[in-house]
């Protein structure tokens, strides 16, 4: 979460603003990919989608809103579903 903040604090500060989608979708699809290596194995794959929404959001950077929304939104609603169905909560 520091380095999300000081990230934030940075691009904001430099006029960058459109970066921030990606770099908060990277950011914490690296933080869940991490912290889900001793979980079952969808949350580590997850973090990995995460990263992917965060890269292809710094690539595009027009279509970070929706990738923010997409992934915070679609990718939690999706993969809680799987861990529901396949793990039982």
């Amino acid at each position: 979460m520091a380095a999300g903040a000081l990230l934030t604090a940075v691009l904001f500060h430099a006029g960058a603003v459109a970066f921030l989608p990606g770099t908060w979708l990277l950011l914490y699809g690296a933080s869940v990919l991490s912290g889900g290596a001793a979980s079952v194995r969808v949350v580590p794959l997850m973090g990995a989608c995460f990263m992917a929404a965060g890269t292809a959001a710094l690539v595009a950077p027009g279509w970070g809103a929706g990738l923010l929304a997409a992934g915070f939104g679609g990718l939690h609603v999706v993969f809680g579903l799987v861990i529901a169905v396949k793990y039982g909560g």
